[in-house]
């Protein structure tokens, strides 16, 4: 591994544990790098999906097909975020969604069953785990809540607050897909608020 891979995933994961060098080091052999270009699939519907792939550099997105193909974004994926479909960890079922890049993304990828053995084997990758798990059902619980009590115009609102700039990087059909609204809606929000 390329050192300058070892000090991203580093920075990245310091975030969340504060690691030290010898567990990173005890890691570092499980990890593979990929770059993907622009709506490359990291995954796809149907896969069985063995790795957590975490988000180095780049923007991506999960998202579901309907019956008649049109896709609903389900969750948007930036640097320090991570993908997987927990079903295929944990069931070995299909994932039920599809992962692919919006932007050009890099990531760094270990195959679950070696992160469950980092984790019995240290409590910061034990720690690293839970904390992972724990924000990915807080961000599931505040993404609900938001459907549920928000109306178009503040969600689009918060999605601004949460993505600052990386926004930008965002094509606005995604970002449309995501707050639940057609193109439409979304650029009659814009005009609203002085953005177009």
């Amino acid at each position: 591994m390329e050192r300058t891979h070892q000090e991203r995933l580093k920075q990245i994961f310091s975030h969340l544990t504060p690691f030290d060098q010898v567990d990173l080091e005890q890691a570092y052999p499980y990890f593979t790098f990929h770059t993907f270009a622009t709506k490359d699939y990291i995954f796809s519907c149907g896969d069985i999906v063995q790795d957590v792939h975490f988000m180095m550099d780049g923007i991506g997105r999960y998202y579901y097909t309907d019956k008649e193909g049109n896709e609903r974004n389900k969750s948007l994926v930036r640097v320090g975020g991570a993908f997987s479909s927990v079903s295929s960890l944990v069931e070995g079922k299909p994932s039920p969604f599809f992962a692919q890049a919006i932007t050009q993304c890099m990531t760094g990828s270990i195959q679950y069953a070696d992160l469950i053995e980092l984790s019995k084997n240290s409590r910061n990758w034990s720690d690293f785990l839970r904390i992972s798990l724990e924000r990915l059902i807080l961000k599931k619980e505040k993404r609900e809540a938001d459907f549920l009590l928000l109306n178009a115009k503040e969600r689009y609102e918060r999605f601004l607050v949460e993505f600052g700039d990386e926004s930008k990087r965002i094509p606005l059909r995604h970002v449309a897909m995501y707050i639940g609204v057609t193109d439409v809606t979304l650029s009659r929000i814009r005009r609203e608020m002085g953005l177009t």
